[in-house]
C-alpha cells in the first residue's frame, strides 16, 4: 500500500473529493475571511501540505501572492500544473525553510495529523511561525479528529463518475494505539478497459486538543479553537503572542 498520495492515487484525489462535495472555492473564501479578520490587509498566504493545489487556485485571486509547500512529488506536480504562476515548493512541514515570510500560513484538510508525536507537532508549528511576517501574522491549522470525537470502525464509501471513469472509494478507519489507521481502496472502471484497483494506508495521529494548543504556544502564538470548519473538525488560529 502507498502512503504518500503517489502515482495514480494522486491523480484520483481531486476527482474523488470534489465528487464527494468538497467545495474548495467556498473553503478558500472562508479561509480568506478568517485570515482577514486576524490580519487586516493580509497580502500573502503560504499553504503547507497544499496537495494538488486546489486551495491555492482559489486563494490566488484573493491575495497579492500565494505559495505552497508539498511533500509528495506527485501531488506537487499536479499543483504546479494547476497553478503555473504559483511557487510550489517540495518540502516537509517539519523542517522546511523557504527564506520568505507571509501574512498567513495555512495547513488544511487535517494534513497536520501525519505528525507522529508532540515533538513533530511542535516542529511543524515552529516552522509555520518562522514563516510569518515579523510584524504579525496568523497560522490556521485544520486538525484531525480528537480522541473523543473519532469513531473507531468507521466505513466510508462513495462512487464518482468523472472524466469518463467510474471511481469507487471505500475506506475503513480503526484505532491503532493513539492514532487512526485508515485503509482506502479504489476501483476504477472505464469503457473498454480492465477494472483497476489501487490501495493506500495512512496513520493519522489522534492528538488531543491540548497538544495542538501546546504546539502553538511553544511556537510563540496565541491560539484559539474555532468549532466547525470545512470538515467539521474545527480550526485552530494562532497569532503572534
Amino acid at each position: 500500500m502507498t502512503t504518500a498520495y503517489a502515482g495514480g492515487i494522486a491523480r484520483l484525489y481531486d476527482l474523488v473529493h470534489q465528487g464527494k462535495g468538497k467545495d474548495y472555492a467556498r473553503e478558500a473564501a472562508d479561509l480568506a475571511a478568517l485570515i482577514g479578520s486576524r490580519v487586516p490587509g493580509a497580502r500573502s498566504v503560504l499553504d503547507v501540505a497544499c496537495g494538488t493545489g486546489l486551495h491555492l487556485e482559489h486563494l490566488a485571486p484573493l491575495f497579492a501572492s500565494v505559495e505552497g509547500v508539498e511533500i509528495s512529488p506527485d501531488m506537487r506536480e499536479l499543483a504546479v500544473r494547476r497553478n503555473p504562476d504559483v511557487p510550489v515548493h517540495l518540502g516537509d512541514m517539519r523542517d522546511f525553510a523557504l527564506g520568505t515570510t507571509h501574512s498567513a500560513v495555512t495547513c488544511m484538510f487535517s494534513s497536520i495529523g501525519h505528525m507522529r508525536d508532540q515533538a513533530e507537532l511542535d516542529a511543524a508549528l515552529a516552522r509555520f511561525a518562522a514563516h510569518l511576517d515579523p510584524a504579525g501574522g496568523v497560522v490556521v491549522v485544520e486538525p484531525w479528529w480528537f480522541p473523543e470525537t473519532f469513531t473507531p470502525g468507521y466505513v466510508g464509501a462513495s462512487i464518482v463518475e468523472a472524466e469518463g471513469k467510474t471511481i469507487s472509494r471505500v475506506s475503513h478507519s480503526r484505532l491503532e494505539d493513539d492514532a487512526t489507521r485508515i485503509d482506502v481502496h479504489y476501483l476504477i472502471a472505464a469503457p473498454g478497459e480492465e477494472i483497476a484497483h489501487l490501495a493506500e494506508s495512512h496513520r493519522i495521529t489522534l492528538f488531543e486538543r491540548a497538544a495542538y494548543e501546546r504546539a502553538f504556544v511553544r511556537a510563540g502564538l496565541e491560539v484559539e479553537f474555532l468549532e466547525g470548519g470545512p470538515s467539521g473538525r474545527g480550526l485552530f488560529a494562532g497569532v503572534r503572542a
